[in-house]
């Protein structure tokens, strides 16, 4: 009897075992068809779930769930729409490519690829899933560069408007301190009053230009309202200075001396004493030459290094001349018919070891022989010079901005058109 109840208990336990293994089980689910591809519904789970998360952690109110889940839905549309353009035109971001991008973040953030790894994995994620994540934003970045890029055209025009605006606004908290002589001339001067008063300023001017002080010399020679203050006028904006220095200082360099300039009183000398409030860009270039061997199957490594020594030694001993060895010797077609000459330059357009060569010399000064991924060099730094290089940088900083601008403009248009052309099915939430 005991038996029994076990065998109707074992059968009831494998029954039910069965009952509970034949349920149905929650499966994922296709929540919109994009073309010929899909988006599970898991996807748009996750997705609201890291929506919500990052606006509780920045405590930021959110819509409805059925508002925030259409929302979602149509980011992850675009994405797939654009990880589906790339896959057509062949796009794809490497392993090596992705790698590096990866060291570049890491290193941006101060820490190594492995304890980046690790702080990936605390947060419950895995690196395999944030590489993956990472190179579906690089294809979508490259994606839109590609395809947006070329719809944008920017104008020699529109960068000048800009430009000037950039200079307009910038001129507004720019103060200049102006030192003024007058060399003055009588009222209906003759023209012998007008000549000997331009030969005065003339000669005032070579004076200041010769290294003379400019405050004793207007105390000296200048019938101006401010001669007995050395000619120096307080720190004015342009639009408050007389208009005879507002036409001539706009765009000078502090130390510029200008004129002799004529007007009614007389011959007018101007030098820009100071300037503040000015956001000035300056460069350092450097101006230098070079000898170039190649190495070949014919000239060994040993051998151009040898005849570059000897080169060299011939040059400091005054038996050849640099320029007549580079014209002879150097295989770079670009400075061997100029003597070597590579003009000025900012160092960093140069390959790190050749800019790192002329770092450490003294201007004047030839380098031992030293290799680049060029070949063999003995280069001589000519001169160094800082120079301004603010229009240049206002006129890349105008075009990025414009660029920037029509990007943003240009790429929405292109996922619009991209959206309407798609097929797009969005099945309902049961």
């Amino acid at each position: 009897m005991r038996f029994c109840k076990q065998v109707i208990f074992a059968v009831c336990a494998m029954l039910l075992s069965q009952t509970v293994m034949a349920l149905p089980q929650p499966l994922d689910r296709v929540a919109v068809q994009v073309n010929d591809g899909i988006i599970l519904n898991s996807e748009v789970q996750d997705m609201i779930r890291t929506v919500k998360e990052n606006a509780k952690a920045n405590n930021q109110t959110l819509p409805s769930d059925a508002a925030l889940r259409t929302q979602v839905i149509e980011r992850l549309i675009l994405t797939r729409l654009q990880l589906q353009m790339a896959k057509r035109i062949g796009l794809h971001i490497g392993d090596l490519q992705l790698d590096q991008t990866i060291s570049n973040i890491a290193k941006e953030q101060g820490v190594t690829v492995e304890q980046m790894r690790k702080k990936i994995e605390e947060s419950g994620s895995t690196f395999a899933q944030y590489r993956e994540q990472l190179r579906e934003e690089m294809t979508i970045g490259e994606i839109q560069r590609i395809q947006v890029q070329r719809r944008i055209q920017v104008s020699p025009q529109e960068i000048t408007n800009l430009v000037n605006l950039i200079k307009e606004q910038g001129n507004k908290n720019v103060e200049y301190q102006i030192g003024h002589i007058l060399i003055e001339v009588p009222s209906n001067p003759t023209s012998q009053q007008l000549d000997a008063a331009s030969k005065r300023a003339q000669a005032v001017l070579k004076r200041l230009k010769d290294g003379a002080n400019f405050k004793s010399t207007a105390i000296a020679a200048s019938s101006g309202p401010k001669a007995l203050e050395g000619g120096i006028w307080d720190y004015m904006n342009i639009n408050a200075m007389p208009t005879l220095f507002s036409e001539v200082v706009s765009g000078a360099k502090k130390g510029d001396i200008l004129g002799p300039i004529k007007s009614g009183s007389g011959f007018h000398i101007i030098k820009v004493m100071d300037i503040r409030g000015q956001q000035l860009n300056e460069i350092k270039e450097v101006k230098a030459r070079h000898i170039l061997l190649k190495p070949s199957p014919i000239l060994s490594e040993e051998r151009a290094k040898s005849l570059l020594t000897d080169l060299l030694k011939q040059i400091r001993d005054g038996k050849q001349k640099f320029a007549d060895v580079a014209r002879k010797y150097s295989e770079d077609p670009g400075s061997a018919a100029k003597g070597g000459e590579l003009g000025w330059a900012q160092p960093s357009i140069y390959v790190p070891e050749f800019a790192k060569t002329l770092e450490n010399l003294k201007v004047g000064q030839i380098s031992e022989p030293f290799r680049t991924s060029h070949g063999w060099h003995i280069a001589q730094l000519e001169e160094r010079r800082t120079v301004d290089a603010t229009d240049k940088f206002n006129t890349n900083r105008a075009h990025q901005l414009i660029f920037r601008r029509k990007f943003n403009e240009e790429l929405q248009n292109w996922l619009d058109e991209m959206r309407s052309d798609a097929y797009v099915e969005v099945f309902n939430d049961k």
